[in-house]
């Protein structure tokens, strides 16, 4: 059996299957962007599928911390889209 790596989310600190959270990555040129297949080179912060978590990822500017660069108010909208999607749609796992 392959062990599937885990990750924490940067708001709420639960840790999860990699797979089972959103990586939002910094490359070098310092641009900010959702890695959802979790391929992408840089610096990587995860976040929980959950409007929660994403709501105090904006208040708290947690993921901003963790990345150590401005996020787009273009990003979180995407972000919330992406797990609009996964929490209204099928659930894969």
């Amino acid at each position: 059996m392959k062990n599937i790596p885990q990750r924490s989310c940067v708001i709420c600190r639960t840790q999860k299957n990699k797979n089972e959270l959103l990586r939002i990555v910094k490359n070098k040129e310092n641009i900010v962007r959702i890695d959802e297949k979790g391929k992408e080179s840089g610096r990587g912060a995860y976040i929980c599928y959950n409007m929660d978590c994403l709501e105090k990822a904006k208040k708290t500017k947690k993921l901003e911390k963790s990345l150590d660069t401005k996020i787009d108010e273009e990003i979180y909208m995407k972000v919330e889209e992406i797990i609009k999607n996964k929490i209204g749609g099928e659930v894969i796992g």
